[in-house]
């Protein structure tokens, strides 16, 4: 069954141009040039993909994203940004969109990293499905982590985390005390084919950290300046 892919574009022009192409690589597409619309759309139907422009009339593509995430929709979301918005990147990305495509671009680029996304997304799920029965638990101080739910307590609190902010705190975990680069996170978790560059590192860096620090102080990621980062644990406080 071919995948399923939601355009949500109101720019007539490009709206064809995506659908046209996406289509001659054996994808399903359905375009929508409205915000609101959209959105009912993308949950009421188990898309594969959705790329969201920004601007949009009715919803903004933020306003879709946010509202997506909150209903706990986890469908991959590339967005469209202008040339040079690195503020709607990284404001996309803090909603939870796994990829970007500056416009202009080129048809090669938009195949290039709508299947990369794909990919990675269907490598996530194939992981879960092989995991082993018994359940694996990996600590750091009060912090545990169970890698075959994709579950995260801190200090007995449940952290709710996206997949990649998940799969980037396991790694640095599992290397307690060590500088972990910035291109060995974006390697390990997003793959080496990803085409982003290191500041979707950073982002979700930022987002774990906040995470952790409004429940704990007792785990923390730090920033090695012009390196990359490492997780400190204090030691557990006996009652």
């Amino acid at each position: 069954m071919a995948q399923q892919i939601l355009v949500i574009e109101d720019e007539p022009t490009l709206a064809r141009l995506l659908s046209y192409n996406l289509s001659q690589e054996g994808y399903e597409t359905k375009v929508i040039d409205h915000g609101s619309e959209g959105l009912q759309a993308a949950l009421q139907h188990a898309y594969d993909l959705i790329i969201l422009d920004i601007m949009l009339p009715g919803l903004n593509g933020f306003e879709i994203l946010s509202k997506l995430r909150q209903k706990g929709n986890k469908t991959p979301v590339i967005i469209l940004t202008a040339r040079n918005a690195e503020e709607e990147v990284v404001q996309g990305l803090k909603y939870g969109a796994d990829d970007y495509i500056t416009k202009p671009f080129g048809v090669a680029e938009l195949l290039a990293r709508v299947s990369a996304v794909l990919r990675r997304t269907l490598s996530d799920e194939q992981l879960q499905d092989k995991q082993a029965a018994g359940e694996k638990v990996i600590t750091a101080g009060d912090l545990f982590i169970y890698p075959e739910k994709y579950e995260v307590l801190l200090g007995g609190e449940s952290i709710p985390l996206r997949p990649k902010e998940f799969e980037v705190l396991l790694y640095l975990v599992q290397r307690p005390s060590v500088v972990v680069t910035r291109d060995d996170l974006m390697n390990i978790v997003w793959g080496f084919d990803y085409i982003g560059g290191q500041r979707t590192v950073d982002v979700h860096v930022s987002s774990l950290r906040k995470k952790l620090e409004m429940n704990q102080q007792s785990v923390q990621i730090e920033s090695i300046r012009g390196v990359g980062y490492k997780l400190v644990t204090a030691p557990v406080k006996k009652s």
